[in-house]
């Protein structure tokens, strides 16, 4: 995936940490979404490892992580009414449906929803929603920050192996 020149945590150095969690994670976000560009929806879909991942997948579950931390920690509403799958492993699963500007658009989406779930909060502010029981702020941020590090890491694979070939 090629990196933009200037990313947003580089102009975020003399913010607050807030700004700059929130300057990493949309250049994740940024980073894994643009994974798909410039490929064929056929390229998206390919499957190069024994699990679920592809790129189109990763990016579809990106979506799951956004509204599992930012909607159900946030909220307390259930999977189920925010109509995302029960577990991770099922949110790889593409349907005939799923195209490479739909999910794009549901990870913008999905971004902006998590940004506005969390603009009121503080960074020590604790959700209530997760499984694990109560959580600040600043601990989703880093966590959500980890997962798509290594999501992005997988693309970045996944996209240099489909190009090659």
């Amino acid at each position: 995936m090629p990196a933009p020149h200037t990313t947003l945590a580089e102009n975020a150095i003399r913010q607050p940490a807030r700004a700059q969690f929130e300057a990493f994670l949309d250049d994740h976000r940024n980073m894994l979404t643009s994974c798909l560009n410039g490929l064929t929806e056929e390229q998206a879909r390919r499957s190069l490892v024994s699990s679920r991942t592809t790129l189109l997948g990763l990016v579809k579950h990106a979506i799951f992580v956004e509204k599992v931390w930012f909607d159900e920690a946030v909220t307390c509403r259930s999977r189920a009414e925010i109509g995302i799958p029960a577990g991770p492993d099922e949110s790889f699963i593409l349907s005939g449906e799923d195209t490479i500007a739909g999910v794009q658009r549901a990870h913008r989406e999905a971004c902006e929803a998590a940004r506005q779930a969390t603009s009121s909060l503080s960074l020590d502010d604790m959700l209530l929603g997760n499984r694990r029981g109560p959580l600040p702020l600043h601990w989703v941020y880093l966590h959500v920050l980890r997962e798509l590090a290594q999501h992005c890491g997988h693309a970045d694979i996944l996209r240099e192996q489909i190009l090659d070939s």
